[in-house]
């Protein structure tokens, strides 16, 4: 549904912190920071997600998942292909 990366990323294009899209949302903060620091998809209660992606998408982001045609206007992001994990050192694999 929507990834960790995504969420963080999200958010920063709103321009809004964690607190912000808590009470946007209708959820806690500890939530939204649980959600944030998970690996890859965002597990949780689908209730929860849904508030969260709704209120991501009232603050002006669409969210578009692999393979999916953008069909608003505006600026954006997104990755052509998951980006190779680095080290410390900034090494590739």
């Amino acid at each position: 549904m929507i990834t960790s990366a995504q969420m963080r990323a999200a958010r920063a294009l709103a321009g809004i912190d964690q607190k912000t899209l808590a009470e946007r949302a209708g959820v806690s903060l500890p939530t939204i920071q649980r959600m944030e620091a998970s690996d890859g998809v965002v597990r949780g209660v689908v209730d929860t997600l849904m508030k969260v992606v709704q209120a991501l998408e009232a603050s002006g982001v669409e969210l578009i998942g692999d393979n999916q045609a953008s069909g608003g206007g505006g600026r954006g992001v997104r990755l052509k292909e998951p980006a190779p994990q680095r080290d410390r050192t900034g090494q590739g694999p």
